[in-house]
């Protein structure tokens, strides 16, 4: 549904220009959260969140990791509506997370997309393809099967 890696300023108010060819399918609503293991922001669009939500609903509060992955993610959820010109608002709080100064990457994933900091993504893209294996018995089964 979502791929791609688009380069996006911004502006000095911690507005966010939505790409125009995702404004009509996001226009529904938006929910902006923290990314678990990097310093990133995952933004769903609102049905896609509410299935999450419902996931996180399930998760044990008795059960030390559970809670802590629910009140992170539930914690920082915010509802991000789009204006009039396709700009969503990130909180203080979720660019300071982040580390989202003026260059930000919108990078599709799928269901989402994740918010990096143009600096620090390309640092991850860089991390990433060094750490793929070259040998292929070092790959997990599903990706051996993968057919690109």
């Amino acid at each position: 549904m979502f791929s791609g890696a688009i380069s996006i300023n911004l502006d000095s108010k911690g507005r966010l220009a939505i790409p125009t060819r995702y404004r009509e399918v996001l226009s529904t609503g938006l929910v902006c959260t923290i990314g678990l293991h990097h310093p990133c922001l995952m933004l769903y669009p609102l049905e896609q969140w509410q299935l999450i939500e419902q996931k996180l609903a399930k998760l044990s509060s008795m059960i030390e990791v559970e809670r802590r992955i629910a009140r992170l993610l539930l914690g920082h959820a915010t509802e991000c509506p789009m204006d009039n010109s396709g700009r969503i608002l990130i909180p203080m709080t979720l660019r300071k997370y982040a580390k989202l100064d003026k260059s930000t990457m919108f990078v599709g994933q799928s269901n989402k997309f994740e918010i990096w900091d143009e600096t620090i993504w390309y640092e991850q893209i860089a991390e990433d393809i060094a750490a793929i294996p070259a040998d292929i018995g070092e790959l997990s089964e599903n990706l051996k099967h993968l057919t690109i």
